[in-house]
């Protein structure tokens, strides 16, 4: 459901979801207009709107930051795309890899597509790949930053300094590409 709420530079609108399981209020901004509130079914409009206003600095914020980045890009997501577009993106994939692995030699078992929601890419424990079947619709640069940072995971399970210098062998301003794969919207 939709609501509206004056904060002390801007008016903002802001959709409230209701839930049996959830505990506490929580607060999500996900772009300049699309701010989420999810609270327990008990909590009453008037402790959502005070929480709120007590988070209003950080919501302006972090509203400020979307709007410096520019205009978001979003991506359609149905069952019927993804079917589309499963082939095309495993054999995008299984390129992709082989080329930019030549840089690292690392091992891996699998490569899977998949429709995810909110990720990009992902590497298991036991060595599976696994890319979000939307990175058909990349620039090639977004791409190939996806999969050096998922093989890199083969050698560093993590995002520590030395998982970043070994993305950085091949991917010097992946900081850059990072930054512009924000603006890729599910």
């Amino acid at each position: 459901m939709k609501h509206q709420i004056t904060l002390p530079t801007r008016t903002i609108e802001y959709t409230l979801k209701t839930s049996l399981r959830s505990r506490t209020v929580r607060l999500a901004v996900h772009g300049e207009r699309d701010i989420r509130v999810t609270a327990p079914r008990w909590v009453g409009q008037g402790t959502i709107e005070r929480f709120i206003v007590q988070k209003s600095d950080w919501v302006l914020r972090k509203i400020e930051q979307f709007v410096a980045r520019g205009p978001m890009i979003h991506l359609r997501s149905s069952t019927t795309e993804y079917r589309a577009y499963r082939e095309q993106a495993y054999v995008l994939a299984q390129k992709k890899v082989a080329e930019l692995n030549i840089a690292y030699g690392f091992t891996f078992r699998h490569i899977t597509i998949r429709n995810q929601k909110s990720r990009w890419g992902s590497c298991s424990t036991k060595g599976n790949l696994s890319f979000n079947y939307k990175i058909i619709h990349l620039p090639e640069k977004l791409v190939d930053y996806i999969v050096v940072h998922e093989l890199c995971h083969l050698g560093q399970f993590n995002h520590s300094a030395q998982f970043w210098n070994l993305v950085a062998q091949t991917i010097p301003d992946h900081k850059e590409r990072r930054k512009e794969l924000k603006k890729y919207r599910f």
